[in-house]
């Protein structure tokens, strides 16, 4: 048997029959050929308040990349204070909503900048490069831009999943390349929008992310200094972790908001006009999402029970461990109509593609599951349906619904 992550708090205590926003697992899964994600807006308003409470001076941006499903964007506008986004894809999902919204990432096409730069969104620079180009468009269009710098900061948040800076990097300008260019884009008549510095995802060290947002504000004030300029913004990004595996504990966000704002209250007089913003997504997200799946078979192998769902890696690849994870481990995982049940047996429970990596629950105990049973995957309200390879073998895609605001 291998243990599972944590059920988030709001599913753990539940006993009997599943239900995500007030309403039983079965319940969304009738008039349904396939799987299902639930997404839960309440938990979501749970954590945004949580972070207001936390982090009461800092502006709070949701990363749509976590999951852009339209009606969550849609109820997250009215919590948020912007969107960031990734992709011209990105930004005509949330261009709608009247929210401040800046665009990061590599290798953005010219017809992206003029998009961005044509709506007043704010581009965060990845290079000269680039740079030059959106000079060049903005000018063509007769538009002031909004252009901010994306850093590549000479520091990295440690026991982060996925580093974003430290070293060479796709992502941002290299640190010392910084100060010329925000000086260029002030002569050029840009309007500056500041810095976003973001050092790496998925952290559950309170400590290393206060290390690194310390680093980060000192950095911010090294850069300013150099260009002879304050920032209007400083985007801190984000980094906070979820607990998706045994042994993982949750982020004590409020400790991580006292350190930031306690360094905030004694910045350097550069930054003293300068508002701060954290951009989050798996952490606003991961744990209001459940993705709903049907036994469709029952067998025994070797020894071994396996329970096949009708779903699998095509719509939750990261609960099969091939989305950044170096060792495979489980998601938390539930039979839908056994809640706080006692498990009696070890199961695999794996999905129809014709592929071993297709693999939820590798040797999970749980209550026992029959032929047309609802699993319960935990955990996927972020990087599910469209961080998924949902083309792979022609499996049809999951379904995505929004629960009714409490």
């Amino acid at each position: 048997m291998k243990p599972m992550g944590p059920i988030p708090p709001e599913f753990a205590a539940q006993t009997g029959a599943l239900t995500i926003a007030g309403r039983s697992a079965e319940t969304w899964m009738e008039g349904r050929e396939g799987p299902v994600f639930v997404y839960d807006p309440a938990i979501v308003a749970s954590r945004v308040a949580r972070f207001r409470a936390a982090f009461p001076s800092i502006d709070l941006h949701y990363a749509i990349k976590a999951n852009p499903f339209v009606p969550l964007l849609a109820a997250m506008a009215a919590m948020v204070d912007g969107f960031d986004v990734a992709s011209a894809g990105e930004l005509a999902k949330v261009a709608p909503l009247g929210k401040p919204v800046s665009f990061a990432g590599p290798g953005k096409r010219d017809a992206e900048l003029t998009a961005a730069i044509r709506a007043g969104v704010t581009v965060n620079l990845e290079s000269e490069g680039e740079a030059r180009r959106a000079l060049s468009i903005s000018e063509g269009l007769g538009v002031r831009p909004r252009l901010a710098v994306r850093v590549n900061p000479d520091v990295e948040l440690r026991g982060s999943g996925m580093k974003m800076g430290g070293r060479p990097s796709p992502f941002g300008i290299d640190a010392e390349r910084v100060p010329p260019l925000v000086r260029e884009l002030i002569v050029a008549g840009a309007d500056w929008r500041g810095f976003h510095i973001y050092a790496g995802s998925q952290a559950l060290d309170p400590q290393a992310i206060i290390d690194t947002q310390g680093a980060t504000i000192a950095l911010a004030a090294r850069l300013a200094d150099a260009a002879g300029a304050t920032p209007p913004l400083v985007n801190l990004g984000g980094g906070f972790g979820v607990p998706y595996f045994a042994g993982d504990k949750p982020l004590p966000v409020e400790t991580v908001g006292a350190a930031l704002e306690r360094a905030l209250a004694t910045r350097p007089a550069i930054l003293g006009d300068s508002r701060f913003a954290i951009e989050l997504g798996r952490w606003l997200v991961a744990e209001s999402g459940v993705y709903l799946a049907r036994v469709i078979d029952r067998k025994d192998s070797g020894g071994e029970t396996f329970l096949i769902l009708d779903g699998g890696l095509h719509h939750q690849l990261a609960a099969s461990g091939n989305f950044g994870t170096v060792v495979r481990r489980n998601y938390p995982l539930a039979v839908a109509h056994a809640m706080g049940a006692e498990p009696v047996e070890t199961v695999s429970v794996v999905g129809p593609l014709c592929t071993p990596l297709d693999r939820l629950g590798d040797r999970v105990a749980l209550p026992v599951a029959q032929v047309g049973d609802i699993v319960a995957v935990f955990l996927a309200g972020a990087y599910g349906a469209t961080a998924s390879p949902s083309a792979f073998l022609g499996h049809p895609p999951a379904a995505e619904t929004l629960g009714a605001p409490a």
